[in-house]
């Protein structure tokens, strides 16, 4: 169980890492400090249209939750550990 218990939080903080940081740069962007990549903006839109970014789900677990849904499970999950 620890390896399992192990394995799951590695993965979790994977992806809110890539949360911070995906979330971090659309500020930057949007205030003009950087320039806004096709990944960020692709991740933009899907934010807009209430959907996890790809970019994201390429680090989660499987869910076809709309974005608020998604971020009440993932607190949910993450309060869990």
């Amino acid at each position: 169980m620890n390896t399992v218990l192990t394995q799951e939080l590695e993965r979790f903080n994977k992806l809110v890492s890539v949360v911070r940081s995906s979330l971090r740069d659309i500020k930057l962007a949007l205030k003009g400090f950087i320039l806004m990549s096709s990944q960020l903006e692709k991740a933009v839109r899907s934010l807009i249209d209430n959907k996890v970014p790809d970019m994201w789900m390429a680090k989660s677990y499987p869910s076809l939750k709309p974005l608020g849904s998604y971020i009440k499970n993932l607190k949910e999950r993450l309060a869990f550990f």
